[in-house]
């Protein structure tokens, strides 16, 4: 008999045959893997509960032809707890959910970033320190990373020149006053440095950066995610967006295409920080 154990994080689960369930799981060594818990739907099942969405399990499967078979479960970390009674922060667990999800196509293919991601986000949300919408424009942006999809912040995406003036979408990023596409949005250059600031996991900045801000900042990042992934994730039209509450600004970029420097303006340099080979070093990213 055919036996492995991992560590992961319930994605998903979905009804089969009258008892049983299909269970969607992100692992630690052997990435997504879709197994059976067979009568986990009964009331005297053992370890139903245990396999509940945002729970943190050690499991032990059966390798099956199609669906392997879980036949042990342990909790590590019930997550779901606390995140069901505060509305902001469960949607926002579940847009993370779904995005890795949809990030992860391949199954039992190893995904150690985007694991480690998924679990100092969750608990990040869990311990409430950071607003829930900056946790998850944080996540997507470095899960994007992860997945070599990073939009680029500090200088052109076409030409690399440092006079950039709009974010286009299709482009990967900020583009210069020669690179613009029609179409191309014009944000505050606030909203770009917070978002410099949640890829590179500088907190004290995106605390402290205004409301207006941060949705400019949540529309930019869900619309590039939901290019790259083609295909829109469901659970973000219940995510909670903070309204802008403060009245609309002249455009912040010179006519030369120079941004207004600022203190909220500082281009990243050097290499993002939390994405190198031991993440759970630096104390201001997400880790697990």
């Amino acid at each position: 008999m055919s036996l492995y154990r991992d560590e992961g994080v319930v994605l998903r689960t979905q009804k089969l045959g009258e008892a049983d369930r299909i269970i969607t799981v992100l692992t630690k060594r052997t990435g997504k893997v879709r197994g059976v818990a067979k009568g986990v739907r009964k009331t005297t099942s053992r370890f139903g509960a245990r396999l509940e969405p945002f729970t943190h399990i050690d499991l032990q499967l059966h390798v099956g032809r199609s669906l392997d078979m879980i036949t042990q479960v342990e909790t590590i970390r019930p997550y779901g707890e606390a995140l069901v009674s505060d509305y902001p922060r469960y949607t926002a667990g579940t847009a993370m959910l779904e995005t890795v999800d949809r990030l992860t196509l391949g199954e039992k293919e190893p995904a150690l970033r985007q694991f480690l991601l998924l679990v100092g986000g969750l608990r990040t949300l869990v311990e409430g320190e950071h607003e829930a919408r900056l946790v998850l424009d944080a996540f997507f942006l470095r899960s994007l990373a992860v997945a070599g999809y990073a939009p680029a912040l500090s200088e052109c995406a076409r030409c690399g020149a440092e006079a950039v003036r709009a974010f286009a979408i299709a482009a990967g990023g900020v583009v210069c006053g020669a690179c613009r596409p029609t179409g191309a949005t014009v944000p505050a250059a606030e909203t770009i440095a917070l978002m410099i600031a949640l890829l590179r996991g500088d907190w004290p900045l995106a605390d402290a950066s205004e409301p207006r801000h941060r949705t400019e900042c949540s529309g930019l990042v869900a619309a590039y995610l939901q290019w790259h992934l083609e295909h829109g994730i469901r659970s973000l039209r219940h995510v909670e967006r903070e309204p802008a509450r403060e009245p609309a600004r002249e455009s912040p970029w010179a006519p030369s295409g120079e941004p207004v420097r600022g203190p909220a303006w500082e281009p990243a340099r050097g290499p993002v920080r939390g994405f190198g080979p031991e993440p759970a070093q630096d104390p201001h990213i997400f880790r697990a």
